[in-house]
C-alpha cells in the first residue's frame, strides 16, 4: 500500500481499491474466505437473489458481518427502471442502505446495460437521496451524462458480465477517466489478475470483480492475487510509466565507455 493513498467514494474512505461480488461461490463459507483474502472493504450483494427472509437457510450476514464490511446492494437481474427502483427501495427499507449499485440490463444474452433505463433510474435515485454507483457502457458521452445527473461513481464495463475477456476498449476507459470528477470503477468482464492491473494502470480508481475469483479453480488464491494486482497497478500508475519509443535505448550510458 502507498501511504495516505485513500480511496474516497460517497463520503466513505477506504484503503482497498478492490470491490468483490458475493455470487457464484460454492457456498457462503467460501465466499467469506475469498472476501477476507481479497482485502476488500466493500462487497456487492444482489438484493433479488440473496436470502434475506428465510431464517432456515444460511444468511450472508452470518458469514460477512455488515458492521465490519460495507454491503453494496445491487440490482442484478433487473431489466427495467421500475424493477431497479423497487429493488433498491427495498434494500433501503431492509438495511438502511443508501449507497447502492445500479445496473439495468438490456437483454439476457449480452447483459449489456440499457442506458436509457439506466439514465432514468439514476436521476430518480439521486433525487431520493441514494448514493448511486452506476454500471454502464464504456461510452464517454453517456458516462458524462450519468455524472451530470449526480452519480457517485461511474462503472464502465470492461467486457460483457462474466465473460472474462478483460478490457476491450482501453481508449474509451481512458477518456472516461480523464473527464470524470467522480470515481471510475471498471466493472464486468475482468478475467484474471493482470486485467485488474491494467485497469489500475489506466488510472481507474478501483476494480469490481466477482466471476474471475468465484469461478477460478482456487478462488482463495485468486482473491489474494487480485488484491496484489490492484495494489501493483495503482503503484505503477502513481509512479508514472516510462515513455514509449520505437527504437532501442541502452540501459547504460555510452559516456566513458572502454
Amino acid at each position: 500500500m502507498i501511504k495516505n493513498d485513500i480511496f474516497k467514494i460517497a463520503n466513505k474512505k477506504l484503503k482497498s481499491r478492490l470491490i468483490v461480488g458475493t455470487g457464484k461461490y460454492k457456498n457462503l463459507k467460501e465466499t467469506a474466505f475469498a472476501v477476507k483474502e481479497s482485502g476488500a472493504e466493500i462487497v456487492t450483494v444482489a438484493v433479488r437473489r440473496v436470502n434475506i427472509l428465510d431464517k432456515k437457510k444460511p444468511l450472508l450476514m452470518d458469514y460477512l458481518d455488515p458492521k465490519k464490511i460495507i454491503y453494496l446492494p445491487n440490482t442484478a437481474g433487473c431489466f427495467t427502471s421500475n424493477e431497479a427502483l423497487r429493488t433498491l427501495r427495498l434494500a433501503r427499507e431492509m438495511g438502511n442502505w443508501k449507497m447502492v449499485k445500479l445496473e439495468v440490463l438490456g437483454d439476457k444474452k449480452t447483459l449489456y446495460p440499457n442506458m436509457i433505463e439506466t439514465l432514468k433510474s439514476t436521476k430518480t435515485l439521486v433525487k431520493e437521496g441514494f448514493k448511486v454507483l452506476v454500471y454502464c457502457t464504456d461510452d464517454p458521452l453517456l458516462a458524462k451524462k450519468l455524472e451530470d445527473l449526480g452519480a457517485s461513481a461511474i462503472m464502465p464495463l470492461a467486457s460483457p458480465i462474466g465473460s472474462g475477456l478483460g478490457i476491450q476498449n482501453k481508449i474509451n476507459i481512458s477518456l472516461i477517466i480523464e473527464q470524470s470528477k467522480v470515481p471510475v470503477i471498471v466493472d464486468a468482464g475482468i478475467g484474471t489478475a493482470s486485467d485488474a492491473t491494467i485497469a489500475m494502470e489506466l488510472g481507474c480508481d478501483a476494480v469490481l470483480v466477482n466471476s474471475a475469483i468465484a469461478k477460478a479453480k482456487k478462488p482463495l488464491i485468486m482473491a489474494a492475487s487480485f488484491k496484489n494486482a490492484v495494489i501493483a497497478g495503482r503503484q505503477s500508475y502513481l509512479a508514472g510509466r516510462m515513455s514509449k519509443n520505437f527504437f532501442g535505448s541502452a540501459s547504460t550510458s555510452n559516456k566513458g565507455i572502454i
